[in-house]
């Protein structure tokens, strides 16, 4: 085997390497496994992915691949939102939306020392159906959203 053989075999190899790293925690599995973690922890039933939730949350996000601002669709569902100047993984995202979780007060059903109705939609026990979607956008930003079928985060409802 000659010296370029060998090395475009290695080449091969690190590149399938790092595709496989770079698709690591934005499969669906990825996105209900933090989803659900953070619901056992308050004692709220599983997620399950839905593909007709995921469809409108990957045609969003290809909507904000132009320029990543953080604005909700308006549409039916449930939904949160992330983005970042670099990389985001979909696990990343859901974990700085459960992060929230010490601003929530259960007792007074609210917020305390700053934002937490991401925590409360990703743990809200009415909702049960999950798609999310990933996209890099054009300025090398990543854009990311779940939508949560049933929406949660009604006025005077606890979330679980």
């Amino acid at each position: 085997m000659s010296k370029i053989s060998i090395s475009l075999a290695i080449f091969c190899v690190v590149a399938l390497a790092t595709i496989n790293l770079s698709s690591a925690q934005n499969s669906p599995q990825d996105y209900l496994r933090a989803h659900n973690e953070a619901r056992a922890r308050v004692g709220v039933g599983q997620m399950r992915w839905d593909n007709r939730v995921a469809a409108y949350a990957q045609n969003y996000a290809n909507q904000r691949k132009g320029d990543c601002r953080l604005v909700h669709s308006g549409g039916p569902y449930g939904e949160n939102i992330a983005w970042s100047s670099g990389d985001l993984t979909g696990t990343a995202a859901v974990k700085l939306w459960v992060d929230e979780r010490p601003r929530y007060n259960y007792n007074s059903n609210s917020c305390v020392g700053g934002e937490c109705r991401h925590y409360t939609q990703v743990v809200w026990r009415n909702s049960v159906r999950l798609g999310c979607a990933k996209v890099r956008c054009n300025n090398g930003g990543t854009f990311v959203i779940c939508n949560y079928d049933p929406p949660g985060n009604f006025v005077n409802q606890r979330p679980y």
